[in-house]
């Protein structure tokens, strides 16, 4: 069996929800974040075999929701991992979370990269998103992190919202460009049947109308010296994300916490993604034996 680097963890917890998002999150609520940190320590505990950790990747949910007494409940379980010296520890956050003490606590436990979910700056894309994003903001919040100490920085923006045009996106991207981040991920809007914009059975742009998106989306940033690693990332040379790379290149990796999902000894598995099943300690929803055809189809994607 290869050794395992990677780990994720999932914070389901958000202040908001966003319009088009199923990702496996609730509103936030403090009576629910002791047991479900007691529940995550105990998965881990039940799971991880010691490996040196290469990879550490705190996602969401909206981790940055939790307060820093709560940061520092989770940030003891994060002591039982053996990380190596030169592990890439992202954490991803949003904007309105931002702020000095909180920040200094994540760099001093060792988080070097950031991924902050802006998604746009434009008032109708981020009405439809139903998320306040603006450039002012962003511009003081990033600079502040520059000065605690962080210098890889990855920023998520959304494209394909109905009604988008390419002048929009220019715009976006040029604001995007305007903070120097090291690293940029990009999605197109997925409508999902149970999400908001699901519900409101918001139809899709046309494919050809989101390819020539991407299209403006990767000659600007190749223009602006970014490399295109993967699909929908783009990065400086030396912050491409080795976190996505292990998923991309199909090696193993550990997912803790509801809703997340692993590849451990030829086992994929997911776990619930009923808080409520979770917090009884019924972790794994389901399970699959990847066959050596599995794999190899896996690679090819």
């Amino acid at each position: 069996m290869e050794k395992i680097k990677a780990v994720y963890i999932h914070i389901p917890f958000c202040n908001s929800i966003c319009s088009y998002c199923d990702f496996c999150k609730v509103v936030y609520n403090h009576d629910w974040i002791e047991p479900y940190l007691k529940r995550l320590e105990e998965e881990i505990d039940n799971s991880y075999m010691g490996e040196e950790i290469e990879t550490l990747y705190i996602g969401g949910g909206t981790p940055s929701c939790l307060s820093i007494d709560e940061l520092k409940k989770l940030f003891q379980i994060f002591d039982k991992f053996k990380k190596a010296g030169n592990i890439e520890f992202t954490f991803e956050c949003n904007l309105n979370d931002i702020e000095e003490e909180k920040f200094k606590f994540l760099y001093s436990k060792g988080v070097n990269r950031l991924s902050i979910g802006i998604e746009s700056f434009d008032e109708e894309k981020l009405e439809f998103m139903k998320r306040k994003s603006s450039f002012k903001d962003a511009k003081k919040k990033m600079s502040l992190l520059r000065n605690i100490g962080f210098k890889n920085m990855n920023v998520d923006l959304m494209y394909a919202i109905p009604r988008e045009t390419n002048k929009v996106l220019k715009k976006d991207l040029k604001k995007m460009l305007k903070l120097k981040p090291e690293h940029i991920s990009t999605y197109s809007l997925i409508i999902e049947k149970n999400t908001l914009v699901g519900l409101n059975k918001i139809k899709p742009i046309e494919e050809e109308r989101d390819f020539k998106l991407y299209e403006t989306i990767c000659k600007k940033l190749k223009k602006k010296g970014y490399i295109h690693y993967e699909v929908s990332n783009f990065a400086k040379k030396g912050f491409e994300s080795k976190h996505n790379l292990t998923y991309w290149n199909n090696e193993e990796y550990y997912g803790f916490g509801v809703g997340a999902s692993g590849f451990v000894g030829s086992i994929r598995y997911e776990n619930t993604k009923s808080l409520t099943e979770y917090l009884k300690g019924n972790f794994v929803s389901s399970k699959s034996l990847m066959s050596k055809v599995d794999n190899m189809e896996n690679e090819l994607i």
